[in-house]
This record gives structure tokens, sequence and C-alpha cells, in this order.
């Protein structure tokens, strides 16, 4: 799936909330349901709390051989088992943005192995990417993960190693969004 989507906050939407909490910085408001959608033409009813878009982009810190391990481990989003999901969005501090790609992908990858610890819990937790800071939003990313909710304790565990590596030193603002698809 290609384009920008929209993370919306509210009354409606096929996942129903199980926690939202504030991991670094300020949160976002409680609600008890989040819909997902493409944004064309989006507007905000109402009864929606908030709304953060992001659209899918490349990878940008991932060499080729990265992106095709990630291409042939990872299962698609949307299947059937993986009734749990966790949306993170995440804002990075102004010294990150002012290092070059080059600094960041060092950071990244040969210092924190973010791509690396990712990898060790594929096929069971799929994740998307989407981009939010060039479109002007109050995150940099939006990470969407879905897994089975066996898989609840790796996904934890997943997190943890991540936010222990020196590239979490750079997050100002990240809020993890625990999610349970309607059935």
């Amino acid at each position: 799936m290609q384009g920008r989507f929209a993370f919306v906050g509210g009354g409606t939407g096929d996942w129903r909330v199980m926690s939202i909490r504030a991991v670094c910085g300020q949160g976002l408001e409680a609600v008890a349901r989040v819909n997902v959608r493409h944004s064309d033409g989006l507007a905000q009813n109402e009864s929606d709390a908030w709304i953060i878009q992001g659209q899918i982009s490349n990878l940008r810190y991932a060499t080729k051989a990265e992106v095709a391990a990630l291409r042939t481990k990872q299962e698609p989003l949307g299947r059937p088992s993986a009734r749990h999901a966790a949306m993170i969005p995440i804002k990075k501090s102004a010294p990150w943005w002012d290092l070059a790609q080059d600094e960041r992908r060092a950071i990244f990858e040969e210092t924190s192995q973010h791509t690396k610890i990712g990898m060790q819990y594929l096929p069971g937790i799929a994740r998307q990417l989407y981009h939010s800071r060039d479109l002007g939003q109050p995150f940099d990313f939006i990470t969407w993960f879905e897994y089975a909710p066996d898989q609840g304790a790796s996904f934890d565990e997943l997190l943890a190693r991540l936010r222990s590596t020196p590239e979490w030193n750079f997050v100002e603002r990240e809020v993890d969004i625990r999610l349970e698809r309607r059935t």
C-alpha cells in the first residue's frame, strides 16, 4: 500500500484502544478507537480527538541487502491472526536532524543495530513506517506494528531493546498506543 494515511483517534474505527501511554514528552488525548485510512480529502469529524498523518516512503537508512532481507522475511499487514497492533508516533530532537544522513545511519544501524534487532522478530511482528515530518505533523514518524496476541511478550522485548539503544537518546516525544482489531 502506498500513499498518505491518516491515523484518527476518536470513537469509531476498526482498532479498539487497549492503552495509550506517553513514553517520552507529551502524550495524546485518550480515545476509544483508532481508524487508519487513506487521507486523500480527509476532513476531521467532530468526534475525532486527533489525526496524525503519515506517508509510506523509501527506507531511508536501509542498505540494499537490508531491504532485500526485510522483503523476504516480513509478513504483510492485515493478516487475520495479527489481531493486536501498536501505533507508536515518535518525534526526534533537533540535534538528530542536524546530523548528516550518513551520521544518522551510523547511529541508527551501525551503533544501535535498529534493523538487525527488528529482523530478529520477523515474521511474527510485521511493521510499516510512515513518515510525517515533511507533512508538518507533530511527530516525525509513525511506526505501525501488527502481531498475534501470543507475540505480545516478544513485541515488548523488541521495544525494550530498541529503546535501550543510543538512537533513543534523540527521541523527545514518543507515545505507545496498544490496539486490538475489532472482531
